[in-house]
């Protein structure tokens, strides 16, 4: 009888959260969110090149890993490390590449490319660790890399709404360790990014990117941070403080939560076998040196007063070595999984004119859902922390169980399993 109740209550919990997570029932049905390229006029907010001074004040902030080894890194000062290349491995430009160099096609000897067939190709050995693959470490206390910059793409998605994209680049990425055995899917460049979504000025919504997915939260829900707050020339006005939003990077990988903790990926169910870290090490203040840009669906502006320039944004190769041939002695095979796997695309391939909040949708979500959780999703394992903020996922629902023999079991079955996911997906 307690497990019908139990189930029934799930079930009306789940109503009621499709309800409560639908933006234009939390927002009293708001004008709806457009493409960029669909916009009228009148329905823009944003001028070309107009980075308003809201964007700024909510910033998120990223807890790097204690233990990083891999820090933000700068692209001007990554690219002439590398040669362009074919996936074949013809060379296109075999100088030490600047940032002028990066477009959207290349004509060579009268060939026409296109540049999402193509890769940065180092011959360095990176294998060994050279300085400029390990990025700046944060200033502490300021959260400053004085040799690192974010970019950051304001989008206007009409009527009152606008989606500011923080991406973050970092030089390498290193993967993930499966049970002692690796890392695995290693990859020269690394673009992570979050997205905080306005109505009028005003914050609602927050996405942030981990391994190809990532995860929605309405903002209010996200852990804030008291800074002083960061002008448009990226000092601090001492006399202002705001709250800004608290994100965590990942060790190695960088993938983007909102919590500290143990976060499984990748694997279903119960398996840990694939699992990220995160706690509240080195803190970077991306608003403090970064790239602004517009983007109105066609074309990048860039912000007043800057000089890099915006033919790289239209670059669709991969930021990094293709995939190493497993003849390479560095190449390591493990089922479903290299060593060394292809550089990333880097921001004009993260879909940035989507009205949803997910970038895409992974193999296994065919509905394609983008759920908003109200609730921060707890980390797993000896770092995780318990605060008002962070919801227990579906274990919420198993206190009540009696006996201890049932609750024991309950838990047994449905601890990362297709009941806690669904639970976990509609309630947020």
């Amino acid at each position: 009888m307690e497990v019908f109740l139990l189930l029934c209550l799930l079930f009306s919990a789940t109503v009621t959260a499709v309800y409560l997570n639908d933006p234009f029932t939390n927002l009293n049905f708001t004008p709806p969110i457009k493409s960029p390229n669909e916009l009228l006029r009148h329905e823009r907010s944003l001028a070309d090149g107009e980075i308003p001074d809201y964007v700024l004040d909510n910033c998120p902030l990223i807890h790097l890993y204690s233990e990083e080894r891999y820090f933000p890194g700068d692209i001007a000062s990554f690219l002439p490390h590398f040669r362009l290349a074919t996936g074949n491995n013809e060379t296109l430009i075999d100088k030490p590449l600047k940032i002028s160099d990066l477009k959207s096609k290349y004509k060579v000897s009268g060939e026409e490319y296109s540049s999402d067939s193509l890769y940065l190709d180092t011959t360095e050995r990176f294998e060994e660790d050279p300085s400029w693959l390990l990025g700046t470490h944060p200033e502490y206390g300021t959260g400053l890399t004085r040799d690192a910059s974010s970019i950051l793409i304001a989008v206007d998605k009409g009527n009152g709404w606008v989606d500011a994209y923080w991406f973050y680049f970092y030089p390498f990425n290193l993967g993930p360790f499966i049970m002692g055995y690796g890392p695995w899917g290693n990859h020269i460049g690394d673009w992570e990014h979050s997205l905080v979504r306005f109505y009028k000025g005003q914050p609602q919504y927050i996405w942030m990117s981990a391994h190809g997915g990532g995860a929605s939260y309405t903002y209010n829900c996200i852990e804030k941070k008291d800074r002083w707050k960061v002008t448009p020339d990226g000092k601090f006005d001492k006399t202002q403080v705001i709250k800004r939003p608290l994100l965590f990077s990942a060790r190695g990988t960088h993938a983007n939560y909102a919590s500290v903790g143990q976060h499984a990926h990748d694997v279903p169910f119960f398996f840990s076998a694939l699992s990220d870290f995160t706690d509240r090490g080195p803190l970077w203040d991306p608003s403090l040196r970064f790239y602004g840009f517009t983007y109105d669906g066609h074309a990048f502006h860039e912000k007043k007063g800057q000089n890099i320039g915006t033919s790289w944004l239209y670059f669709l190769g991969h930021w990094g070595n293709k995939k190493l041939k497993a003849s390479d002695p560095r190449q390591k095979w493990c089922p479903v999984q290299w060593r060394y796997i292809d550089g990333p695309r880097g921001p004009a391939a993260k879909n940035l004119v989507r009205t949803a909040l997910c970038e895409r949708s992974k193999w296994w979500n065919f509905w394609h859902g983008c759920p908003v959780r109200r609730m921060i999703k707890r980390g797993q394992g000896l770092d995780a922390e318990r605060n008002d903020l962070v919801g227990d996922n579906c274990g919420i629902a198993l206190y009540r169980i009696r006996p201890k023999w049932l609750r024991s079991l309950l838990r047994l079955i449905t601890w990362r399993g297709a009941f806690c996911f669904f639970m976990d997906y509609f309630t947020g």
